[in-house]
């Protein structure tokens, strides 16, 4: 927090299933970025500056189809993090980058 000079401490909240996880009551945009060609535009094209979001980020292999499925079924909208295909521990990093780059300007 000090080398970053963020003001706040991250939170790690308790493993649960992801159907219990989509489930939950947020006010936050939801964004589910996956491998598959039928995915949305780009993070950067829907992220509103400031505001709460939640970006589903899949495991080594992808998410499943049903898994997808289930996702936007609870609004969460599909986008993509760009042309490259990430490593899972890649893909949240470069969410949290272009989320931050966006709030900066």
């Amino acid at each position: 927090m000090k080398q970053s000079l963020k003001v706040s401490l991250p939170k790690l909240n308790e493993i649960i299933s992801f159907k219990g996880f989509i489930e939950k009551e947020t006010n936050a945009r939801k964004f589910i970025a996956y491998c598959q060609a039928d995915k949305g535009q780009h993070l950067a094209d829907f992220y509103q500056k400031n505001k709460d979001v939640v970006i589903l980020i899949g495991p080594e292999g992808d998410f499943s189809s049903h898994e997808i499925n289930l996702a936007k079924q609870y609004a969460y909208y599909p986008v993509s993090l760009g042309k490259s295909r990430l490593r899972t521990e890649t893909a949240g990093i470069v969410a949290c980058s272009i989320i931050n780059v966006i709030n900066e300007f």
